[in-house]
């Protein structure tokens, strides 16, 4: 490999080639779960059932990328801080959403594919996972040869769990609170089933170490009186929310939403935070560069939104061109999570389309992903790749990948799942 990273090439050329020839970068697997449990027994729990968590190699990206990515969400931010965009988001957003206690939503997650013309702007989400878990394995990496050791930048990462932490106050100072909170609930449904479990232990930890108590708690257990929200008896000061039920709409998650409406605990990411960046219909208006220069927003960041597909919402007048050019085209519900109920043009049978004609479909311009070569024993086979940067209040807080087969990400690839970044 010293020969590749010698050559004159271009570090596009460079990375493409990194991408499909490299494999001299593999991941500690035993070590990387030693770390998320010490235990034996406990490790071989949470490992059962998670076997294509950690993909088999690393993805490399350009430095003109990753600065590209950057500036798309810091354009996003900026246009989500327009009363004009402001007021189109809530318009449509329910009840729960309108509250403003002012967090501004923990470990945003900011998706792309990347291609020829640069990074595509896929999705954004409030509760994107697997920040805790890719700071780990950014740090389990192992190179054979020296040259390639020196490409991994560990900087970072080393600033990882200081940055999380400035993150958690911020948000916890936004709502005028002073100090630290007391006591965090990590808190998703079933949190122990959730296929990123070992990533809220890792949290936790995370949390304690910074002198908070922290909980994993399921929301049934969190009980709203007195002006309070407690878990077992405790007063919950903050919540780290992992739940996908974005306006808290269950019944079960009447405590926590009573809790939030009144201002008694600091929710983050919050219902307000996936209305104005995480409903995919704001993406009708992201990749919409004259509403957005009458909204006020400024050059730099209209050029950075080229990098947002253009999308559309799916409607009864609009249907009969969208299906005569659905090859060219991705199908979103509004407010889908996960790669649930999406579907490429291509693939669409007449049945589907019908559910997706149902109502709260957006149409994006498909944007083809590129593709990372891994290692399957004595062979090489071809994984699709997406990158995602962690952040928050437009500041990158990590950048990982994932490696997957399939129309849309997933944990079911052999060589696939959370990546580590390497930028040159």
């Amino acid at each position: 490999m010293s020969d590749v990273l010698e050559a004159p090439l271009s570090p596009d050329q460079l990375v493409a080639q990194l991408n499909r020839d490299c494999f001299c970068i593999g991941v500690d697997d035993e070590a990387l779960w030693r770390e998320i449990a010490a235990d034996p027994e406990d490790r071989a729990s949470l490992r059962q059932g998670r076997e294509h968590l950690f993909a088999a190699g690393p993805v490399f990206l350009t430095r003109a990328d990753l600065d590209a990515m950057t500036a798309t969400l810091q354009a996003i931010e900026a246009a989500a801080a327009l009363p004009g965009y402001r007021a189109a988001a809530l318009e449509r957003a329910p009840t729960v959403a309108q509250v403003d206690h002012g967090p501004r939503g923990a470990f945003m997650g900011y998706d792309f594919h990347l291609g020829p013309e640069g990074p595509r702007l896929i999705e954004v989400n409030t509760n994107a996972g697997g920040a805790f878990l890719n700071a780990l394995l950014g740090r389990a990496q192992l190179a054979c040869c020296p040259q390639v050791q020196d490409l991994i930048d560990n900087a970072q990462l080393d600033g990882f769990e200081v940055a999380v932490w400035e993150m958690i106050l911020a948000e916890w100072r936004a709502q005028g609170r002073d100090g630290a909170p007391g006591l965090i609930a990590i808190v998703d449904d079933a949190p122990s089933d959730q296929y990123l479990y070992p990533e809220f232990r890792l949290a936790q930890r995370l949390f304690e170490a910074r002198g908070a108590r922290a909980v994993i708690a399921d929301p049934a257990e969190l009980v709203w009186a007195d002006g309070r929200l407690t878990h077992r008896g405790a007063t919950v000061d903050l919540v780290y929310n992992r739940l996908v039920d974005f306006a808290f709409e269950a019944p079960a998650l009447a405590p926590l939403r009573q809790a939030y409406e009144q201002g008694a605990v600091v929710v983050t990411p919050n219902p307000r935070n996936h209305a104005l960046l995480a409903d995919k219909r704001n993406l009708i208006a992201l990749s919409d560069p004259d509403q957005l220069r009458a909204w006020g927003l400024g050059s730099d960041h209209l050029a950075a939104l080229a990098y947002v597909p253009r999308t559309v919402a799916v409607t009864a007048t609009n249907a009969e061109a969208l299906w005569a050019d659905r090859k060219r085209l991705f199908f979103k519900p509004a407010g889908g999570y996960g790669g649930k109920a999406v579907y490429r043009g291509d693939k669409l049978t007449r049945g589907v389309w019908d559910a997706i004609l149902a109502g709260g479909y957006i149409a994006q311009a498909l944007a083809v992903p590129t593709e990372r070569q891994v290692c399957l024993g004595a062979e090489t086979a071809p994984r699709k790749m997406d990158v995602r940067l962690y952040a928050y209040a437009g500041r990158p807080l990590l950048a990982a990948a994932r490696l997957y087969q399939g129309q849309t990400t997933n944990f079911r690839t052999p060589g696939g799942g959370f990546a580590p970044v390497i930028v040159l």
